[in-house]
């Protein structure tokens, strides 16, 4: 019988060890990615959805590239991205950071924001400045290619 225990007690461990091991994992958004932007303000209603799951965020918070941002009625939230790029969304915007790619090394990438409906300004960071175009902002009516600047794009959601 002792001996069966002792044969038993190392593979329990081996078991919950994995175990823990994938669930922490599983948890784990930057598993796979990388983060992208980072949250600066939240205000009023707002959730991230990632990977099927959805979150209320706060100050601090880390995003990650295919992250859907959605605000309510009361809602804004302002980010800023990794190559300098500051966005706030307004009261019910729904925006998709689709693409992100930055090379802190030479301040190369591209950028696809989708604003599918609300509102939405933009600073424009490292990747407009350095790569002229590959920074895009897509609307349900329109493509916008960002050549450095600070602007507004607003969308009904309807094309």
């Amino acid at each position: 019988m002792l001996t069966q225990i002792k044969l038993f007690c190392p593979r329990l461990v081996v078991i919950l060890y994995t175990i823990g091991a994938v669930a922490i994992a599983s948890a784990t958004p930057a598993a796979s990615q990388s983060q992208i932007a980072q949250v600066k303000t939240v205000s009023g209603q707002v959730t991230v959805e990632r990977g099927g799951a959805q979150t209320s965020p706060k100050p601090g918070d880390l995003l990650f590239e295919k992250d859907t941002i959605v605000t309510g009625p009361d809602g804004a939230i302002g980010i800023t991205f990794i190559d300098n790029t500051v966005m706030s969304a307004g009261p019910n915007s729904e925006i998709s950071l689709a693409q992100f790619k930055f090379d802190s090394s030479n301040f190369n990438g591209s950028m696809l924001t989708e604003l599918r409906k609300g509102t939405l300004s933009v600073v424009s960071g490292d990747i407009a400045r350095s790569s002229p175009g590959a920074m895009k902002v897509r609307t349900p009516a329109a493509t916008l290619g960002v050549r450095g600047t600070r602007f507004v794009a607003e969308a009904t959601g309807v094309q």
